[in-house]
């Protein structure tokens, strides 16, 4: 089972939806701290509704430690970037993959982006480029749930 990976997120109610779509797929959520919030967040917790007990949920003191249960594991680290060249859908997704999605505010650090195996988007009709108007980027809650679906689905594991 693919799993789902977000780097310091900061807004509860994106991290909560993640969550929800999480235990409604049973699907592991790691979570990098440091987080834009509290885990006991009010906001979070309405997000998630009831369903925060069927979160298979991993927290991470930061990037080092979520790298040392990565290579304990194993599996490709796939980062989501609107700035990616390789759409989603022409990717074969595996069960061990690690789909990691960056902060809301300004992605994944290049760092992490170098780390990963593979680099891919979520392509967008009205995406921004080079100054032009446009929609920068899609909901974190959204592109997870988009992305995870269809690996899900690529690997027979939507019913």
């Amino acid at each position: 089972m693919p799993a789902i990976v977000l780097f310091e997120p900061q807004i509860p109610p994106n991290t909560g939806n993640v969550a929800r779509t999480c235990a409604a797929t049973g699907t592991p959520l790691h979570l990098i701290e440091p987080l834009g919030f509290s885990i006991d967040d009010r906001m979070l917790k309405r997000a998630g509704l009831d369903y925060w007990p069927l979160v298979d949920l991993h927290r991470h003191e930061g990037w080092d430690s979520f790298c040392d249960l990565r290579r304990q594991r194993g599996g490709r680290l796939i980062a989501f970037s609107a700035h990616a060249e390789q759409s989603y859908t022409d990717f074969a997704f595996a069960a061990d993959d690690w789909l990691i999605f960056g902060r809301e505010t300004d992605g994944l650090p290049e760092p992490i982006h170098q780390s990963c195996e593979v680099r891919l988007v979520i392509p967008m009709r009205h995406a921004s480029r080079r100054g032009e108007p446009g929609v920068r980027s899609l909901n974190l809650s959204v592109s997870a749930a988009i992305v995870l679906f269809e690996s899900l689905r690529q690997l027979g594991l939507t019913s």
